[in-house]
């Protein structure tokens, strides 16, 4: 079972943000909140939250009684793409001006569990139940 967090439209640019997202990438959830909280980077601060989101958003999506610490999450997909750019002009010398681009990006994160679900186990039960039934 997976759940999706997005983060749209961080100011930072995506590259950036990219040097933190690839140190987490795979982890395990109380791993990657580790790296997080002790990164001096800005992108960790935005990656923490968003993390904390997924993690929400999976216990939302398996019911508010499963704990996500039973069933050992990890980070499973994680990428940055660019978002849009506002540009805006810097005065220079001699009467001329420089391009000032101020970069934004998107953030996808998703979040699996190792140990599998109740309801999977079940349902992959009566799979292979109808299965056998078909074959006979």
């Amino acid at each position: 079972m997976e759940a999706v967090a997005k983060l749209k439209n961080c100011p930072m640019s995506s590259r950036k943000m990219r040097l933190v997202v690839d140190n987490i990438r795979g982890k395990k959830i109380d791993h990657a909140l580790d790296i997080l909280r002790y990164t001096k980077k800005e992108a960790a601060v935005w990656l923490e939250k968003l993390l904390l989101s997924a993690i929400a958003n999976w216990e939302h999506k398996n019911g508010m009684t499963v704990s996500a610490d039973d069933y050992k999450l990890v980070v499973g997909e994680i990428f940055t793409s660019d978002g849009t750019q506002l540009k805006r002009f810097r005065p220079a010398p001699h009467g001329r001006a420089h391009r000032i681009r101020k970069r934004t990006c998107h953030v996808t994160l998703t979040v699996k569990n190792k140990i599998p679900l109740e309801s999977d186990l079940a349902a992959a039960n009566e799979a292979v139940e109808t299965v056998e039934a078909t074959e006979e």
